[in-house]
């Protein structure tokens, strides 16, 4: 029976979030107009789950190119109300659009002049009729059996906020890179701000030879650089990339003798290796490195305009950056 009831729940909330798809309608379409000429903030408002919706709908807007942020009604009507201007919008939300905390806000929110948006079950409730718009977000039933706890209610308040979100997002051609700047501190804003110029190792610890030096030559380099790896050079003048030789390299070729160490580098190396510039993203360089065929790769070198080695970059620095 158990069982059951949590179906039942999720049928329910289903079903309460299938039926907000009509309610994309004229009335949506003006708030989000409001919104997008909006010169101020969107202040989200609402009491008990609904202002625990409503604080995760203004950290969704805000995170997504819409500033915002959640103003508690009880705290607004003492004093807190001094954070909202003229110019703002004032998104408010309750089931039932009778909220007294929500309610008591109104008169004083006229009297600034902001605009409102009610989210509401009520289209003839208080809250509805003294807002400039209001968003249909009612439910035939909570999916609470006692039909008390906000439930139903709640999802399809929480899923319209988002349908709101997203369609400011694309209203305003969000892009992945300023979704990044508000996200500075998480794994995405890493990969959509790190540059490989930020990882990336520079001619002061970039590991070069020349085509002539020989294999073990560049062996030696190879060990006191700790990369696993020498760029080879036309020329040090010229720095034009011209190979790339790794220690697997030599590890493979040991297992054929060991003549080849006292020959020169060209003959060995990798040719036409692989490269990346400065300017591209942490993560483009790691894409170079999974996709490499015929097998994945550690390490690329990075390269100017002219094709002239400027650093190298290698997967451990991916890993301590956050990137993979």
């Amino acid at each position: 029976m158990t069982i059951e009831h949590a179906r039942a729940c999720l049928e329910l909330e289903a079903d309460a979030i299938r039926a907000l798809i009509p309610r994309i309608n004229d009335q949506f379409a003006v708030a989000m107009q409001m919104i997008l000429k909006c010169s101020g903030r969107v202040i989200v408002t609402g009491m008990g789950k609904s202002g625990l919706i409503g604080k995760k709908i203004a950290a969704t807007l805000a995170s997504t190119g819409t500033p915002a942020f959640f103003l508690h009604p009880a705290e607004g009507i003492h004093g807190d109300l001094g954070m909202v201007t003229a110019s703002d919008i004032v998104l408010a939300i309750s089931n039932s659009g009778e909220t007294n905390e929500v309610i008591s806000l109104l008169p004083t929110l006229k009297r600034i002049g902001c605009s409102i948006i009610a989210m509401t079950g009520r289209g003839q409730s208080t809250l509805a009729k003294n807002a400039d718009a209001y968003i249909d977000v009612g439910v035939e039933k909570e999916a609470c059996p006692l039909g008390l706890a906000p439930t139903a209610s709640t999802t399809a308040t929480l899923a319209m906020g988002d349908a709101l979100a997203v369609a400011l997002l694309s209203a305003r051609n969000f892009t992945p890179e300023e979704f990044a700047l508000y996200h500075p501190g998480g794994s995405l804003g890493r990969k959509l701000l790190l540059t490989v110029e930020n990882v990336m190792h520079g001619a002061g610890d970039m590991p070069v030879v020349t085509p002539d030096k020989t294999v073990k030559e560049a062996l030696f380099t190879i060990t006191a650089q700790g990369l696993g790896a020498v760029l080879v050079v036309e020329t040090l003048e010229s720095m034009l990339l011209v190979g790339l030789l790794t220690d697997g390299d030599i590890r493979r070729s040991l297992e054929k003798g060991h003549d080849f160490l006292d020959k020169p580098v060209a003959l060995l190396m990798t040719s036409n290796p692989r490269t990346v510039t400065k300017d591209k993203l942490a993560a483009h360089a790691l894409s170079i490195m999974e996709k490499n065929k015929p097998r994945p790769i550690t390490l690329l070198p990075v390269v100017d305009s002219n094709f002239r080695a400027i650093g190298i970059i290698h997967l451990t620095d991916l890993l301590r950056q956050g990137v993979v």
